[in-house]
């Protein structure tokens, strides 16, 4: 293949992968934000949706579990092909339910989405890694900032047909129509075998067994420690950030939407700049910078009397949360042999912290109040920024990643 005809390649996947998770962010939001009317549509009680929405959850934490064995057994492409159409499946029968009213539909649907985010989720970090290899070139924070992007056109989108008593079920259908047409284009940019362990023979040609855990790496631990205390910042905001702000300020509950809004827009704004900032001073430098704006833009929403000020320090909050999950997980990604399985094994820890995390805060704050509950948040990004260092490359593996390299041969 000639240079050109590489070039052209990997800008393809590259914006391939860039759609996917823009499309998992598009679906995500979509339904977050007319949950209140497919609630009234499946006329379904409280203990229904929490039923319904703890099985995407599950569904979620399914995908996560599985995918990283899946990938490398079968490679990135087929997992993340399975993953999308599970999306794709699971928003068509979540609007049909609504429109049908059926709580059991709506109930296999959501489970059908969660299932397909956890598997595309790790399957597209394992592939937007294996980029970042082969180019030298910052990939996973734009990845990652793509997800943010769909997430915030969704809410748009789901607010403005809101206000105007759209359908929910026509909507979400819609919404799965237009994320099948972005994965029709999409889909075929990815290439085979991205992550696939290769089989290999020992001495009496029986299949060689895996090398040892991953986790025995004391620098892959401290990236873990990292990449779970950004998830779980990311997640405590998108789980309690507007309840923070209504009941922990006394805002209402639009300024409390407006509030999370402003995240959202952060943590997009900070993914989409990333990159020639990780260029510019390194990964560990730019992980420790992150965690200590999470840590003081989270300390002053939690002990500022004044709600314009703790609503202005949330874009700290998601500025500081942005880069982390990206950034370490592409350090994760730097051994050459094992890349794929390091990169699961951290994500996985992300992903399952993001999902599992936040809930619990709920508990502690039933006790301690929602703003003291947060105090959690800022102790494990402490971690992290102390843990940071070990996003540097081992020495005699350091490698210079420029703003436009050219492609490897």
């Amino acid at each position: 293949m000639g240079t050109i005809a590489r070039v052209a390649a990997m800008r393809r996947r590259r914006l391939s992968l860039f759609a996917l998770t823009l499309l998992v962010g598009l679906g995500l939001s979509s339904w977050v934000t007319r949950t209140p009317a497919v609630r009234d549509a499946l006329e379904a009680s409280t203990a229904q949706m929490g039923l319904i929405l703890f099985d995407l959850s599950v569904g979620s934490m399914v995908g996560v579990t599985a995918a990283g064995s899946l990938v490398r057994r079968w490679g990135a492409r087929p997992v993340v092909i399975a993953g999308t159409l599970a999306i794709l499946v699971g928003t068509a029968v979540v609007g049909l339910s609504a429109a049908g009213t059926s709580t059991a539909g709506a109930f296999a649907g959501l489970l059908a989405f969660g299932l397909g985010g956890g598997l595309g989720e790790i399957g597209l970090n394992i592939e937007g890694a294996a980029v970042e290899r082969e180019t030298d070139r910052p990939v996973l924070p734009v990845l990652h900032g793509s997800f943010s992007l769909g997430t915030v056109l969704g809410a748009l989108a789901g607010i403005a047909l809101t206000n105007v008593a759209f359908p929910p079920s026509w909507h979400l259908l819609v919404v799965a129509l237009v994320m099948s047409g972005l994965a029709m284009w999409a889909l075929p940019g990815l290439p085979a075998g991205t992550g696939r362990a290769p089989v290999t023979a020992a001495a009496d040609g029986r299949p060689r067994k895996s090398g040892p855990s991953v986790w025995r790496d004391r620098r892959l631990i401290l990236i873990g420690a990292v990449v779970l205390a950004m998830a779980f910042a990311e997640g405590a905001a998108n789980d309690w950030l507007p309840l923070l702000m209504v009941d922990g300020h006394g805002v209402s509950a639009t300024s409390g939407s407006l509030v999370y809004a402003g995240f959202a827009a952060a943590m997009t704004v900070g993914r989409f700049a990333g990159g020639p900032i990780v260029v510019r001073f390194g990964r560990a430098p730019v992980l420790r910078t992150s965690a200590v704006l999470a840590i003081i833009g989270i300390v002053i929403v939690i002990l500022s009397p004044s709600p314009v000020l703790a609503g202005a320090a949330v874009a700290l909050w998601g500025l500081g949360a942005s880069l982390g999950f990206p950034v370490a997980i592409s350090a994760a990604g730097d051994d050459p042999e094992r890349a794929s399985e390091r990169v699961s094994a951290v994500a996985t820890s992300g992903y399952l912290a993001f999902l599992v995390g936040p809930p619990l805060l709920g508990f502690l704050g039933e006790h301690a109040g929602l703003r003291a509950a947060m105090f959690v948040v800022v102790a494990l990004l402490v971690v992290a920024a102390f843990a940071a260092g070990a996003a540097r490359a081992r020495p005699g593996e350091e490698r210079v990643v420029v703003a436009d390299p050219p492609l490897r041969s």
